[in-house]
């Protein structure tokens, strides 16, 4: 099948204001300024489905985007802004740790970091945090247009050193300006879905076919 309609569904804090169906869902978490919704708009070939702001910190809730009515995207708040209080650093990670473990629908989560930069303190925590919550710590290296083919190397290099992942964990090199790493996404996507026995089978699509 091909993508015909994606959307805006809710932005929710508390575990009572999601979505209360069991369509299967793909959480993307990341740094504040690591371009999440950027990569849902460029995976789903929509400019401004999910809002992108120059500030970072802007997404402070959890927001869902449904597919077709058959799954869905979730944005989680994004962590690391130092110019929040400590406090509302607290309700952030609150409102993710609610999500990621009660959740029954969730299928995976996609942890972006910035291929340019090593892994800070809370990547890694988060990092931990997926593994913890028995997900498999599938990472999107965000950025990778702004560095050649043999940095884009030895950066995917350093982050899997830094995060400690398994020498087969899943990381991919992704630009949501050149749409790089986009098949590798839904490469991954489709598997998740035959691993877990959901029969949703995604083909490729030019970005003209869906606005």
């Amino acid at each position: 099948m091909k993508i015909k309609n994606s959307s805006f569904v809710i932005s929710a804090v508390a575990k009572t204001q999601y979505p209360d169906d069991a369509l299967p869902e793909f959480a993307f978490a990341g740094r504040s300024n690591v371009g999440k919704s950027s990569l849902i708009n460029m995976l789903l070939n929509r400019r401004g489905l999910a809002k992108t702001s120059s500030t970072p910190g802007k997404t402070q809730l959890v927001n869902f985007y449904d597919i077709d009515g058959l799954f869905r995207f979730v944005d989680l708040p994004g962590y690391g802004f130092a110019k929040v209080s400590k406090a509302q650093k607290a309700t952030w990670g609150s409102i993710i740790e609610t999500y990621l473990n009660n959740r029954e629908t969730l299928l995976e989560v996609f942890q972006l970091v910035d291929i340019r930069h090593k892994p800070t303190n809370e990547d890694k925590e988060m990092y931990d945090w997926i593994r913890t919550c028995g997900f498999n710590g599938i990472v999107l290296a965000t950025k990778s247009d702004k560095l050649n083919k043999n940095q884009i190397v030895q950066q995917l290099k350093m982050i899997k050193e830094e995060l400690e992942m398994e020498k087969d964990a899943i990381i991919v090199p992704v630009s949501s300006q050149t749409r790089d790493g986009k098949y590798d996404v839904w490469d991954i996507i489709n598997a998740l879905f035959e691993t877990n026995e959901i029969d949703i089978h995604l083909e490729r699509q030019n970005a003209a076919e869906h606005k």
